[in-house]
């Protein structure tokens, strides 16, 4: 017979580490409240783009998708590699391909 514990005395994270985690996930997902910024990382979900097919995809300027790119990377979404002249961006962190993930099923996927 196994006894299965309440809520209340089930092991719960203590309070100070679920604050600091609330406010890493606000943090990430208010970097990503940008419809742009939001198309432009669905857009990395498929693999590494460089800057010029990424302006192309997301229907931005350069300059302008050089804007979100670098607030991006200073957020922790993306990385970057340069390949001569070419600067190629990717997803960084399971955390980001995470909450894509289940942005896409909520809202991308057909039904």
């Amino acid at each position: 017979m196994s006894i299965v514990p309440s809520p209340a005395t089930s092991s719960k994270p203590p309070l100070p580490v679920l604050e600091t985690r609330a406010e890493e996930a606000a943090a990430l997902l208010s970097s990503m409240a940008n419809a742009k910024r939001l198309l432009v990382l669905c857009h990395l979900m498929e693999g590494e783009r460089s800057v010029g097919d990424l302006a192309m995809l997301a229907g931005l300027s350069q300059s302008a998708l050089s804007q979100h790119l670098g607030k991006m990377r200073l957020q922790g979404l993306v990385t970057t590699r340069r390949e001569a002249q070419t600067i190629y961006y990717r997803l960084a962190s399971r955390e980001v391909r995470a909450v894509l993930e289940t942005l896409y099923g909520l809202y991308c996927a057909p039904t």
